[in-house]
């Protein structure tokens, strides 16, 4: 089995619930959306066929207990199933992110999937692969990526809705550089919404760069 891989790395993890835990990432290659705030364009293409053998060494170099597995669009490998089996096995605690385009039917049941809800500021609204909901467990997370006011609306009504909290955690996160954490904020606390509200720590600590 051969994945193609654009980088793994030792880092702090910058989101979900397990935001500061060293951790290392598998980047995959590779996604079929193109968000506008898009922050891994670089791993459209690029990166380096690996086997499963030599992925599963070098994390195992890294030393870290868990893993994130990260893209681009991880699930638009379809390897990428035994690759979370694999790390699963090894006895990592393994996260998955993943756009919500792709189905999650299959994902090993040992693996956090935070699953990312497009909304209509993204550009991918109509990508969404609604049937997913359904599939998430309560070790999974959601998460919103706002663009703006109308973005957090739309949210808040997908959260009543669906009923997402009922389910599983979900983020509420603002775009770096174009919503101010502290307006999220305020419309959180102002709506008294059952949600995590989050900035991206990884860009406070070095930026926005490959490799963190």
């Amino acid at each position: 089995m051969t994945l193609k891989i654009h980088e793994i790395f030792h880092s702090i993890q910058g989101e979900s619930s397990r935001i500061g835990l060293p951790t290392t990432f598998v980047r995959l290659t590779g996604c079929p959306m193109r968000c506008v705030y898009c922050d891994t364009a670089y791993a459209f293409s690029g990166g380096s066929n690996m086997s499963l053998a030599d992925i599963m060494l070098k994390v195992a170099e890294l030393g870290a207990p868990y893993v994130t597995v990260t893209g681009g669009e991880p699930l638009a490998q379809k390897e990428c199933h035994g690759l979370l089996t694999a790390l699963c096995d090894a006895g990592y605690s393994v996260s998955l992110e993943t756009g919500g385009a792709m189905d999650i039917r299959a994902v090993d049941p040992r693996v956090s999937v935070i699953l990312d809800i497009k909304t209509p500021g993204s550009g991918e609204l109509a990508k969404n692969l609604w049937s997913n909901l359904a599939l998430l467990k309560a070790s999974d997370e959601v998460k919103f990526v706002l663009c703006d006011r109308a973005d957090y609306d739309w949210a808040k009504q997908q959260l009543a809705e669906h009923k997402l909290t009922q389910t599983c955690p979900v983020i509420f996160s603002p775009v770096y550089s174009q919503v101010q954490p502290s307006d999220l904020a305020a419309w959180v606390l102002a709506d008294k919404l059952p949600v995590r509200m989050q900035v991206q720590l990884h860009k406070i600590l070095w930026g926005e760069k490959p490799g963190v």
